[in-house]
Order: C-alpha cells, then sequence, then structure tokens
C-alpha cells in the first residue's frame, strides 16, 4: 500500500466533564500538530497516491474551522467530551467529505484508507483510521 503524509496544525481552548480528565476539567488550550496520511493500492496515472498540494489545502480547510476556537461553544460538539481521539474522528469525517465531493481531485477516488493522528505534545498523540468509501 502506498502513502502520503501532509501535516499542519491549530489551536483551540476546551474543557472537559467528568472527574477522569482532573484538572483539564478546566478551560485549558491546545496545539495540535496534525498529520493526514491518504492510502493506496496503486499509484494513479501520475505515479503519485494524491496531489499534495490538494491534500495540504483541504486540511488547512478543514482545521479552520477549529482554529482559535473554544470548541466548547461550537454546537456541533455540544454534549461531548472532544478529546484529543474524539478531534481525530471528527477531522478524519470532514475530510472523507471533502474527498467524496471531489476536492481532491478527481485521481483521489483510488484512495483506499486514511488516517489522521493528533500530536498533543512530543510524547503523547492519538489517531483514527479507516477505509473510504470505493
Amino acid at each position: 500500500m502506498y502513502a502520503v503524509n501532509v501535516r499542519d496544525h491549530f489551536m483551540i481552548a476546551h474543557s472537559f466533564q467528568g472527574a477522569v480528565f482532573g484538572p483539564a476539567q478546566r478551560m485549558h488550550g491546545a496545539t495540535y500538530v496534525v498529520d493526514l496520511e491518504l492510502r493506496r493500492d496503486s499509484l494513479d496515472a501520475d505515479g503519485v497516491v494524491v496531489d499534495i498540494g490538494l491534500a495540504t489545502q483541504v486540511l488547512r480547510q478543514t482545521l479552520a474551522a477549529f482554529n482559535f476556537q473554544n470548541l466548547d461553544e461550537m454546537p456541533e460538539f455540544k454534549g461531548h467530551n472532544t478529546t484529543t481521539e474524539f478531534m481525530a474522528r471528527a477531522i478524519f469525517d470532514r475530510v472523507a467529505a471533502c474527498i467524496a465531493t471531489g476536492e481532491l481531485g478527481a485521481n483521489a477516488s483510488g484512495l483506499r484508507q486514511m488516517r489522521v493522528t493528533l500530536h498533543e505534545s512530543h510524547v503523547a498523540w492519538a489517531s483514527y483510521e479507516g477505509d473510504l468509501p470505493a
């Protein structure tokens, strides 16, 4: 399987509900470094997995919706703890929707899998990965 990875970052504020989160129950900030990995079985006619420029653009646009936001105030996240794991899935779903609507170009239809990894720090990160619709 071939893979291409692009990277960006975003900054948010949020808080968590539940004693398991200790002091993170209070409002705090996070800066995430995000890796988007796109995979396919064979290269496209141009010899690439996907247009890296378009992948970078789609990731940047996706993260812009969260950048400098208080996630606690975003209606779509009401009632959810916006953990690193949760946000990896939220970003995965939004990028998958962009792929489905052709924002990564016509050849992106050959993509089979994707992984989104959010790095909280140099020692901790979380990912969500899955298959993409054929």
